[in-house]
């Protein structure tokens, strides 16, 4: 089961690194992040809704669910507004060319901001596949359509990553360089879940878990509005509704089997 974890984790590494792949050598086509950035949003708010909040509310007294998801919240809410935008992905529409001519004075910023959300999603994964242990059916669930939420939203963060250094000046290699370095904390945090939730009670790691929907429903309002309100209504709309869709009818068809 161990295995299996690690191999989550490799692979949300390995999707990130390929969309980045992806935006150095194709460049970034807006109309095509969008429809990426709303369906990997989708998911988020998807797993949130039909499998993480479900199971943190059996578990754990509302009040503690309530603040463990608000915690999640504050803390990207934070960080996009007083470090950087947390995800390139879901800010897309911030990332345009005057973005990638300053881009030495954001590098920082950016970086960390991203590293941030990268050993969040890592912890998840960990999260996830630890909770299954204890919660039977619902934790696969979770588990499963967490796994496939956080690798559908990769590609689409990589991608703009990859797009932004590719616009800022750098060539390819080291493009593919940066992206795999910032992407690496993917694997920090995931390493560190896995040792990490195996210490704790059950009662913090599902709170934990609540934690990680407070983040996810930052990330997908935040991605969704943004776009909403500045581009391609239609097909941000089309795109989420598929993603949080999908997640929801997976979610109850690992319940019912």
């Amino acid at each position: 089961m161990e295995s299996l974890s690690i191999l989550y984790v490799v692979l949300a590494f390995a999707l990130s690194v390929g969309g980045g792949a992806l935006g150095a050598t194709l460049g970034t086509s807006h109309q095509r992040l969008c429809a990426l950035i709303s369906l990997g949003a989708g998911t988020l708010l998807g797993v949130t809704v039909f499998a993480i909040l479900p199971e943190s509310f059996q578990a754990l007294p509302w009040y503690w669910v309530l603040l463990a998801a608000g915690s999640g919240y504050a803390l990207f809410a934070f960080v996009s507004r007083y470090v950087y935008h947390v995800c390139p992905a879901c800010a897309a529409s911030h990332f345009d060319e005057a973005a990638t001519h300053r881009f030495s004075e954001i590098a920082g910023a950016m970086t960390l901001a991203l590293a941030i959300h990268c050993i969040a999603d890592g912890l998840a994964l960990a999260a996830g596949h630890e909770a299954e242990t204890s919660h039977s059916a619902g934790g696969r669930a979770l588990d499963v359509s967490l796994v496939l939420a956080i690798c559908v939203h990769k590609i689409p963060e990589g991608l703009a990553l990859g797009g932004l250094l590719l616009g800022a000046g750098f060539n390819r290699t080291q493009t593919m360089i940066r992206v795999a370095a910032v992407e690496s904390t993917t694997l920090l945090g995931g390493l560190f879940g896995l040792v990490f939730f195996r210490q704790i009670s059950g009662c913090w790691l599902d709170a934990t878990v609540a934690h990680v929907g407070g983040g996810f429903l930052f990330l997908a309002v935040h991605a969704v509005f943004g776009e909403i309100l500045k581009h391609h209504k239609t097909l941000v709309l089309t795109y989420f509704g598929i993603g949080f869709g999908g997640i929801g009818l997976m979610s109850l068809l690992l319940r019912l089997l």
